[in-house]
């Protein structure tokens, strides 16, 4: 077997380092797949645990070992449970995966290509929801700053067009066949319409009907902000870390939205300063 290079006693094969580059694609579509949603720490938590396991075991702490390991063992079969729709999902991208559109080539140079940043002007959705809160036109719109949240905008209409009064208003109207669920915005654009959010369990006002419910639901399994506009009162509110502030009024929500985006702004000027002094000190 020819080798690549040696580190003290260990010796590198170029087959290994194919292995870890081929490894690190597959975590990193995973990572592309469940970013921006709560299986992202359910995944973190198996493999944090895996790594206790395999550092007991070098340690030859024969009892904790066979403690985690038969843990392990039933691990995987709850990961397939837990991840069954995420498992699913991937599989679907998988198999539609192509070199020349969204592929795996694409994918592993990602890290090369730098996204054109878009302009996000707040005020056609002030606007919408001053008209639909008027006309107690109930509404349902997610703001994702991190995450396409694909999974979820797989569950409706893709419409991938950019944010006009008038669009959201045509959507929320309620003889329009797109009203009935959750619109996603993310970089300045509607993603989809008609999506289907997760639920939450806790307990709500009676106030409260299954737009906040659902609200309250992303909240709890994404970092997104979600504002609800409510069909009974035509009060406006707001979800965001499993928190609801609800009777907002359009400063407030202008206010929200705005940092919302501005925290956004910060994080990803963060990872880019970040990644150039990596470069730079590589």
């Amino acid at each position: 077997m020819i080798f690549a290079f040696k580190i003290g006693f260990l010796e590198v094969r170029w087959i290994d380092i194919l292995d870890i580059l081929l490894v690190s694609v597959l975590l990193y579509q995973v990572y592309k797949l469940l970013k921006g949603s709560v299986a992202v720490r359910v995944l973190i938590g198996f493999l944090v645990l895996y790594l206790v396991y395999l550092v007991v075991r070098a340690a030859q702490m024969e009892l904790l070992a066979g403690i985690l390991g038969q843990f392990m063992g039933v691990g995987v079969l709850a990961a397939i449970i837990i991840f069954s729709q995420e498992i699913r999902k991937f599989l679907l991208i998988l198999g539609k995966t192509t070199f020349r559109e969204n592929g795996i080539l694409q994918s592993v140079m990602i890290w090369k290509r730098r996204v054109e940043k878009e302009t996000f002007n707040v005020t056609p959705i002030i606007e919408a929801i001053k008209g639909l809160s008027t006309t107690n036109t109930g509404a349902l719109m997610v703001f994702s700053k991190s995450s396409e949240l694909k999974f979820y905008v797989d569950s409706g209409d893709l419409i991938d067009a950019f944010i006009s009064k008038r669009l959201l208003i045509s959507i929320f109207n309620k003889y329009s066949p797109l009203h009935d669920g959750a619109v996603i915005i993310h970089q300045g654009k509607v993603r989809a319409a008609r999506c289907i959010l997760p639920v939450s369990e806790r307990d709500l006002p009676a106030q409260f009907g299954m737009r906040h419910r659902a609200a309250l639901g992303m909240s709890e399994a994404t970092d997104s902000l979600t504002l609800i506009v409510s069909e009974e009162t035509g009060q406006m509110s707001v979800a965001r870390n499993g928190q609801m502030d609800s009777n907002l009024s359009i400063p407030e929500i202008r206010k929200r939205i705005n940092a919302y985006l501005q925290e956004a702004e910060r994080t990803e000027n963060a990872e880019t300063t970040s990644e150039q002094e990596s470069d730079e000190a590589a």
